[in-house]
């Protein structure tokens, strides 16, 4: 019996909702916006919606710790030193407000950061099998952009990571790795983790969530430290340590036995998602395989990942940086990010460095 016609891509990607589905699954699997480490900020959106490699991204100062004045019971309505100083002038009335304090603003800076990737139906040709081919090629395209996604989050704060050693005396880091492993000295404990969370002062309480490395989870395992609590469907236990969710990514920094653990406050950083001109394409090529034909499937992406606090000063081409490379302008770098919060327990948060084996 003959064989039925081939489903090809473009019979099943329809690239409007292709490209909603895609972006929604992204944020449904990342377990670093499920865990509130990096927060969907609907004005970054619209400022990708926009034009522009970098935007500005205001905000108000806290107010500084001034002395209070203390009230009295004076007839005079005003402070006597600011009453004097006034009568000394022009000879107007002596009687006039104290001097207020000021608000300050400060300007962060975001970066776009502009990618894409293509595949072939040839490496699509086991998922077109599927029941529903749409979703079948949604859900491995997802999973692709979650990983890029998570990996562009731990470039970005790298490069914080690195100004922050660089410019404000490394104040986000505790480092108990040494010259050489000790057990239960160099290694994750409770205890370091805790110190590390000091860094933030009175604080440490806003750090909801740990990012580590798998042998960093390992280790943690076995010193009996995970509990385990289910997701809001049951269907998942998601592991915490101390009341923080723990997210476990092999893309954390390490080198030589030596790993980094970061720690993040909800809301620390701000995610913005834009939609490219052309997001979603299928390219039809017949000619190819010597004229048995090929298809491409193109996919677009537009983030903003802002480290709350900091300013991107980095200089990026158009399509903004890369993640990593020799360029010296990249995501990770000290010289692209700039602390512009002026209290460390403004940044939420902490870092901590150990060995472990």
């Amino acid at each position: 019996m003959a064989a039925g016609p081939a489903t090809r891509v473009s019979d099943v990607v329809v690239p409007q909702i292709f490209t909603g589905y895609v972006q929604q699954l992204t944020e449904e699997k990342s377990r670093i916006i499920q865990s509130g480490m990096a927060v969907r900020d609907p004005a970054i959106d619209g400022l990708l919606a926009g034009g522009g490699l970098t935007f500005n991204l205001p905000s108000w100062r806290d107010l500084d710790n001034d002395i209070d004045r203390v009230s009295n019971d004076s007839s005079s309505v005003f402070d006597t030193a600011d009453s004097s100083a006034n009568a000394a002038g022009s000879g107007t009335s002596p009687e006039r407000p104290p001097n207020p304090q000021k608000i300050g603003s400060i300007t962060e800076i975001g970066v776009r950061l502009s990618r894409n990737q293509s595949w072939s139906t040839m490496s699509l040709a086991a998922t077109l099998a599927g029941s529903d081919p749409m979703a079948a090629i949604a859900d491995r395209v997802a999973y692709y952009w979650t990983r890029r996604l998570q990996t562009a989050f731990v470039s970005t704060w790298k490069g914080v990571i690195a100004d922050n050693t660089a410019n404000d005396s490394g104040d986000y880091t505790n480092n108990v790795s040494g010259a050489s492993y000790v057990a239960g000295v160099t290694d994750f404990s409770a205890e370091a983790f805790l110190d590390a969370a000091l860094t933030m002062g009175d604080s440490m309480e806003d750090l909801t969530a740990v990012m580590v490395h798998s042998v960093v989870y390992n280790r943690m395992q076995k010193n009996n430290l995970i509990d385990f609590i289910p997701d809001s469907t049951g269907a998942v236990n998601i592991p915490t340590f101390l009341g923080r969710e723990v997210v476990i990514d092999d893309g954390m920094p390490f080198a030589s036995n030596v790993y980094q653990s970061w720690m993040f406050g909800g809301g620390a950083t701000r995610l913005g998602i834009g939609s490219p001109p052309v997001p979603t394409e299928v390219d039809r090529r017949p000619g190819a395989g010597n004229g048995s034909g090929q298809e491409i499937l193109y996919n677009r992406a537009q983030w903003c990942i802002h480290p709350v606090g900091h300013a991107w000063i980095g200089t990026a081409p158009n399509g903004g940086p890369a993640n990593t490379g020799t360029a010296g302008d990249d995501l990770d770098e000290a010289a692209s990010w700039n602390r512009v919060y002026t209290e460390r327990k403004q940044i939420k948060f902490a870092r901590l460095v150990t060995r472990e084996a």
